[in-house]
């Protein structure tokens, strides 16, 4: 089963509500077409997706949809891709790599990244080509390492490997302790909070050595859930 690109966007068109779009495009900070759905239905309608399309036809769609620069469309193309058994998944990769570029919004950066999440989970040696992001010019690629890379601060028992990749990204992010940048300094708190849940000792190493290089509200939400 195929879906052409003008049925997927007349699906997301039928979920829209009225005066939803001019909300969301304020509170999005959106120039682009904003249609107006609520995330619980695109969600629904993308699981429909990936249940009748081959993996295939799903990398394809979520091109298409991408290309389109509709914010919801940005968003499904991203949904359809998030899963975590994906067979095979190259194809997928290298396009949720080649939107990076793109990013210019949180809400459509994070959904994406969710999408390559389960793709560098499922195959740990792209964190190579996730490095080369560190420094780009572009602040939304940047931001994507850590949160593309977020798995690796939720793992309670990590093997060697996994310490290994955590402690690599906490090298990532070291490096950028005195960004100036408001979205990468939240980043990097991100990181550091969800970390702290599972391995405090890291994290509080690192703001031992960092935090006084962050602003102070990055280093404040690091720490909120280290226990005292």
């Amino acid at each position: 089963m195929t879906l052409a690109l003008p049925q997927a966007i007349a699906a997301l068109e039928s979920l829209a509500e009225p005066g939803r779009a001019e909300q969301m495009a304020a509170y999005h900070k959106q120039s682009r077409r904003v249609i107006g759905i609520p995330n619980p239905a695109i969600n629904d309608l993308t699981k429909t997706w990936r249940q009748t399309l081959s993996v295939e036809d799903r990398v394809e769609l979520a091109a298409a949809l991408w290309q389109t620069d509709i914010f919801e469309a940005r968003l499904a193309a991203a949904k359809v891709l998030t899963q975590a058994r994906l067979r095979p998944d190259d194809a997928a990769w290298a396009l949720i790599q080649s939107w990076v570029p793109d990013f210019d919004s949180w809400a459509i950066a994070d959904h994406a990244c969710m999408a390559g999440q389960k793709r560098l989970v499922a195959d740990p040696s792209r964190l190579d080509q996730v490095e080369a992001w560190t420094t780009s010019d572009h602040m939304w690629t940047r931001r994507a390492v850590l949160v593309i890379t977020l798995p690796w601060t939720k793992q309670n028992h990590p093997k060697d490997h996994e310490l290994a990749a955590r402690d690599r990204v906490l090298g990532w992010a070291a490096g950028y302790a005195d960004d100036p940048d408001w979205f990468i300094q939240k980043a990097v708190a991100w990181w550091l909070r969800d970390l702290s849940r599972h391995d405090a000792d890291r994290t509080r190493a690192f703001l031992a050595q960092y935090g006084d290089k962050m602003k102070p509200f990055a280093r404040k939400e690091a720490a909120r859930h280290l226990p005292d």
